[in-house]
């Protein structure tokens, strides 16, 4: 367990990303069925091919490409929570939120892409 919460230390981005997760998914599990299996589903695999390929990315050593494509699914996932707000299916609190966690983890995916590109 150690070696896991070294790992979550060196890379912020990967212990905001679970965090997002954990918070993000028993709420998209909650969404009527009309919307779960549509739209919820949709979010919560993106979730966690995001985790996914932060990790993977963590260990490869051509990061640029993999990086870049994980900043499409993070947009991706803004306009599915900005989905369910105008679907009122999410109060404007956790909309805020979820907005304020997803940035945060876009501004560190920008640092970590500009930091490869160099």
């Amino acid at each position: 367990m150690r070696a896991l919460g070294k790992i979550m230390e060196e890379l912020p981005i990967i212990q905001k990303t679970y965090d997002l997760i954990k918070w993000y998914v028993p709420i998209l599990n909650r969404l009527p069925k009309l919307h779960k299996f549509a739209l919820g589903d949709r979010m919560i695999n993106g979730l966690y091919n995001l985790l996914e390929g932060l990790l993977v990315a963590r260990y490869n050593k051509e990061k640029l490409k993999q990086l870049e494509s994980l900043q499409s699914l993070l947009d991706i996932l803004r306009y599915q929570t900005r989905l369910l707000f105008d679907f009122q299916l999410m109060p404007v609190n956790r909309y805020e939120y979820a907005g304020k966690l997803i940035n945060e983890i876009g501004i560190e995916l920008g640092g970590w892409i500009k930091q490869q590109k160099k």
